[in-house]
């Protein structure tokens, strides 16, 4: 799902600052049978001047437990001279395979407003939830911090040794939890280690955390780090625990660090007591961190590719000018009067367009590719099909150029190129060549262009299907080409199946890995109504693109339900195919009717539109340079 991004402000507005949001809930519902609530909050923020509310993030998802403290912050951009409502909706999470909020327990919800936030006593909130008929639904508590601008991070790795015994039939799984102190004296939670299970001495694996996380650029300020023993049930038991400081921290990169493990209630009942184990700081390294700008302005390219769908469950796609449907049955669609091949002819086609509106396939196309378009020197896009009988043979391709418009011809996206379904052919090409007519297949009539091949040939309406597409070079200049080819090749395909995302997955994949010195990163539109048929091939291709420069971003149109499209967005579960787990999230699904606005207003729409599906791209394009680690370059001096 979308990460995290800036509130809408109005036109002209600056943030005064950014905003860290903590959330944690006290006894919340318990929605489940033979444990406890396993709830997520989901924050929303109402658009300014509108009534609609957006999807800003999510926390994570804390199993067994009644009273929640997230991890996962939320960082907000604060206007002062603006109202900017929040909505916290809370929900028990049955199933982390599936991200639809509608298959959630609904657990309450609360409504404020980010200045009652940072307005309230010493930064903190506490509202009842509501919203469950009948039902006393907890409260929930906010703390807002303002961040600091320190851009470095940590890398530290703990181990302990002689952890206290917990489990009857065996030791104990033990794991740390880090706090830094407020203002006030209270702590705030920011990290968790993982579980290590059955022993008294873990290791825990090496973490990353950025200073202001642990301690908002404080140096001096207290972080609290409690051990715990992990149960099941979520009632974790206490072991101990030890306060320092990132400047005490920082000293350990010459020496190793012990710290004694107390537990204050131990310690008071008996007099012998020493400590409840140890823990030893291993390693602490610090490093500045790079912003996804520092890497474009070093010369980092994005290369961005399109794949549409031309599968039969889009729609049917033939119009006849002038006739009724050929009875010969041509694929790429015949006619006895005048003949016009692949056009989406119905409303309920996926692909139609309106002499008044693009299709939702081409609203999806510009409004991604007119941002990312920016940031590629070229501007020459590939672009491809899947899922369509393809001339001049008819076989079926998963991953076909998609065709160009015949050199000379004046084919140009015109606002309103269907007009011409009101006359007759050759009136029409007349008309319209010379003002950008998409006009893409010929009667005997119309002047034949050249790079033509002239298929199927009954007397009544020989059809030439421009044959301009280049399986060596499938590039198209500016989106404004992109758009072009798939009205082209909507003319000239017939639309077929079955679904299949691997073939155009692997073949960027392909490219990506031809070079990974981080000079080059891929980022993949598919457009698709969401009916997937090689869900195995594609998981296997994603997990393996994980490692590689690149990027996915999904738009699925239509009324399905997408349920395999957010299994393939990782944001609850991490990806795998057949034990081998994704390196990375790299992948990024919205439904197209999510951002349809309500007047009809298409700009808005793909305003809407772009802000989320781009907003994971730079994260996503950070964590491969992390994990490859590559430092931008250094910027032109010109």
């Amino acid at each position: 799902m979308a990460a995290p991004g800036a509130l809408e402000p109005a036109a002209g507005s600056v943030p005064g600052t950014k905003v860290e949001l903590t959330v944690s809930c006290r006894n919340l519902l318990d929605m489940d049978t033979f444990s406890k609530s396993d709830p997520v909050v989901v924050l929303f923020v109402q658009v300014s001047g509108s009534s609609e509310w957006k999807e800003f993030g999510r926390t994570e998802v804390i199993d067994n437990t009644l009273n929640p403290d997230f991890v996962r912050k939320f960082v907000l951009d604060y206007y002062f001279e603006e109202k900017q409502n929040l909505r916290f909706d809370v929900y028990n999470v049955d199933s982390k395979s599936c991200s639809a909020l509608k298959q959630k327990d609904f657990l309450g919800q609360a409504f404020v407003a980010l200045g009652e936030v940072i307005g309230s006593q010493r930064g903190r909130l506490e509202r009842p939830l509501t919203g469950v008929p009948g039902k006393r639904c907890g409260t929930i508590l906010l703390l807002a911090e303002e961040l600091s601008n320190c851009r470095d991070i940590v890398t530290m790795q703990l181990c302990a040794n002689k952890l206290d015994k917990k489990d009857f039939f065996g030791k104990s799984d033990p794991f740390l939890v880090f706090y830094r102190s407020n203002e006030d004296g209270t702590f705030t939670i920011c990290h968790k280690t993982e579980v290590v299970k059955n022993t008294l001495n873990p290791v825990w694996q090496p973490f990353t955390i950025p200073v202001r996380a642990l301690c908002n650029g404080d140096y001096d300020r207290t972080v609290k780090i409690d051990v715990y023993d992990w149960d099941r049930d979520g009632s974790h038991d206490f072991i101990g625990e030890f306060a320092t400081s990132y400047r005490e921290l920082s000293r350990a990169q010459s020496q190793f660090t012990v710290y004694e493990v107390l537990n204050p209630r131990k310690k008071c009942k008996k007099k012998k007591y020493v400590n409840s184990g140890t823990v030893t700081l291993l390693s602490f390294s610090v490093e500045s961190e790079f912003t996804f700008v520092d890497y474009i302005r070093g010369g980092t390219q994005l290369n961005f590719t399109v794949a549409i769908d031309f599968t039969a469950s889009n729609g049917e796609c033939t119009w006849c000018l002038g006739g009724s449907p050929s009875p010969w049955g041509w694929p790429w669609g015949g006619c006895n009067g005048h003949c016009a091949a692949g056009l989406p002819s119905q409303p309920t086609s996926l692909h139609y367009a309106s002499p008044y509106q693009l299709s939702a396939y081409a609203l999806a196309l510009k409004a991604v590719g007119e941002i990312i378009q920016d940031y590629d020197s070229d501007k020459l896009f590939p672009a491809y099909g899947f899922g369509a009988k393809v001339p001049p043979d008819g076989k079926i391709s998963h991953q076909f150029p998609l065709v160009r418009p015949p050199h000379g011809t004046g084919l140009r996206v015109n606002p309103d190129p269907w007009l011409w379904g009101r006359a007759g052919l050759g009136s029409a090409h007349s008309s319209l060549a010379g003002r950008g007519s998409t006009l893409a297949t010929f009667c005997p009539s119309v002047p034949q262009p050249g790079g033509q091949q002239e298929l199927w040939s009954p007397t009544k309406c020989p059809i030439s299907i421009p044959q301009n597409n280049n399986v060596e070079n499938p590039s198209c200049a500016g989106i404004e080409g992109v758009l072009e080819s798939y009205l082209q090749s909507l003319r000239t395909v017939q639309l077929y199946g079955p679904t299949n995302f691997a073939p155009v997955i692997n073949q960027v994949a392909g490219i990506a890995a031809q070079v990974t010195d981080g000079s080059q990163y891929h980022v993949l539109l598919i457009i698709t109504d969401g009916v997937i048929s090689d869900m195995l091939q594609t998981k296997e291709a994603i997990v393996t693109a994980s490692s590689l420069p690149m990027s996915i971003i999904i738009v699925g149109v239509g009324p399905a339900e997408f349920e395999a499209m957010e299994e393939l967005d990782g944001d609850e579960v991490r990806l795998s195919s057949r034990g081998r787990y994704a390196e990375r999230d790299i992948v990024q699904f919205v439904p197209f009717r999510d951002y349809v606005d309500d007047s009809g207003n298409q700009v808005l729409s793909m305003a809407r539109l772009a802000k989320d599906v781009l907003a994971e791209i730079p994260e996503q394009l950070l964590s491969y340079m992390k994990t490859r680690d590559i430092k931008p370059r250094r910027a032109d001096p010109e």
